[in-house]
């Protein structure tokens, strides 16, 4: 087969369909650096100043909770990432092969919301970031700049996507641990190693909230490793993902945190940024308002893959072209700036509270996802079979999928603690929310059960002559 040709256009012509093996490219290194700038930006260094404000914890014990959560969670992320060289489709069109083709519709409609609110909520933050470095620029104008600057770069695709983010990797983290100079360079407060102490519900939630963190990318990771070669394995594309995506979180947790205990308590958290780092604070804002342009890409081009995945559901020989993925960029577009526009002043802090709730649903989806992968079918699936309208040899529906992620959704009501709702027992360690280690406990065990099961069933049938 060919192989692909430097001449082929800037703008990406694939959307949901399997990238043949002549036009896989990159390194796995390309996965460290796009996991490791992301996550340099505005919000996670917001949720690391929370460890402190919120949650209470002194900088060694908020230290500890954050790189435990975030080691912890990056093993799902990992994984999920080292799926797309052997698949080359996205993570969204790849469940087909473990629910079936119309049971998957339901974690793609999640999988669509949770990247639109990411891409509403980081509108947002880019419209007051850009207030914030030039005052005279209105905010409905601002949100506006930082919409559409997103959406150009999702537009454009997979490889600007990652070229932008080996730069970042080295801008942004060169600016942070700039940042970090800075601070432990001049004068502390009194009480920056003693403000907060040790809590054992602060803690635990702490580490649950890195958890979450990292499981929230899982359901579009393999978006961004689905072009790589597919002899590259699966230990490469595993550690890339993991160093990237851990070490990014934890030195923007850190900073977050390290800021909010360098100023008087109770600052807000990007106020805290800016007093703490000084001078070189105004260069850090413009970085971020950069990163979260960058960062914004790649919900966009989650939510628009996610929909387009939905609408194939229903029309399995239609081929979606560059014109469609640029039009669904601009009904999206459209909607998120009118929300941005009239969303409240606690919009980011109401938001994390839904990815929160969201969980919820994402954990089952992401245990069945490993389990089905890594230990059922060993990372051998029947592309054809994803793309055919009956959903060939995993058919419609799968059951035994549906109902372990029904069960496993069900059995974390009882333990969850979100904006949206508190289950009875949430106060078993209060104000954390183990709902997530319940979803993980029980949803893989069972789906590993059911499917072995029926896989068992399936050879017997055979056996005896009742299936072709």
């Amino acid at each position: 087969m060919p192989q692909m040709s430097r001449q082929d256009p800037l703008i990406e012509h694939h959307t949901v369909d399997y990238v043949p093996l002549a036009e896989r490219h990159g390194k796995a290194r390309d996965l460290f650096t796009l996991w490791f700038s992301t996550n340099i930006a505005p919000l996670p260094i917001v949720t690391g100043a929370m460890v402190a404000q919120v949650f209470h914890l002194n900088l060694m014990w908020g230290l500890l909770a954050i790189a435990l959560g975030h080691l912890l969670g990056g093993i799902v992320i990992a994984l999920a990432s080292a799926q797309g060289p052997r698949m080359g489709i996205p993570q969204m069109v790849q469940s087909r092969g473990q629910f079936g083709r119309y049971g998957a519709l339901l974690i793609v409609f999640f999988a669509a919301l949770i990247y639109i609110g990411f891409f509403i909520s980081n509108i947002v933050l880019a419209g007051k970031s850009i207030v914030g470095i030039v005052p005279s620029v209105p905010v409905p104008a601002s949100i506006l700049i930082g919409a559409l600057s997103a959406t150009a770069i999702g537009v454009i695709g997979y490889r600007f996507i990652h070229t932008l983010n080996r730069i970042g990797t080295w801008v942004m983290g060169s600016a942070l641990l700039a940042g970090f100079v800075y601070i432990f360079a001049h004068d502390l407060p009194a009480d920056f190693l003693t403000r907060g102490g040790f809590n054992a519900a602060g803690w635990l939630a702490t580490v649950s909230l890195g958890v979450i963190w990292q499981i929230s990318f899982s359901p579009y990771t393999s978006d961004y490793s689905r072009y790589l070669p597919a002899d590259i394995g699966i230990t490469r594309p595993f550690i890339a993902t993991y160093l990237g995506a851990t070490l990014g979180t934890i030195l923007s947790f850190a900073f977050g945190l390290v800021a909010a205990l360098a100023t008087p308590e109770g600052t807000e958290a990007m106020v805290a940024v800016k007093q703490a780092t000084g001078a070189l604070g105004p260069i850090l804002m413009v970085l971020f308002l950069l990163n979260i342009i960058s960062h914004n890409a790649l919900n966009l081009y989650g939510a628009v893959l996610s929909i387009i995945t939905s609408i194939q559901t229903f029309a399995s020989r239609w081929t979606p072209s560059i014109k469609v993925r640029v039009v669904l960029s601009g009904v999206i577009l459209a909607g998120c700036c009118m929300v941005a526009l009239g969303a409240s002043a606690d919009f980011i802090a109401q938001f994390i509270g839904l990815i929160l709730a969201l969980l919820l649903v994402l954990v089952p989806w992401a245990s069945i996802n490993l389990i089905d992968f890594y230990l059922i079918k060993r990372g051998v699936y029947d592309i054809a079979s994803i793309f055919q309208a009956d959903g060939g040899v995993y058919g419609r529906f799968n059951l035994h999928a549906i109902v372990a992620y029904f069960i496993g959704i069900i059995v974390q009501l009882p333990f969850a603690n979100t904006s949206l709702y508190v289950g009875p027992w949430a106060n078993l360690v209060e104000g954390a929310d183990l709902s997530w280690l319940v979803g993980l406990v029980v949803t893989c065990p069972l789906y590993y059960c059911l499917a072995t099961r029926g896989q068992a069933q399936k050879v017997r049938a055979v056996k005896l002559g009742y299936t072709d």
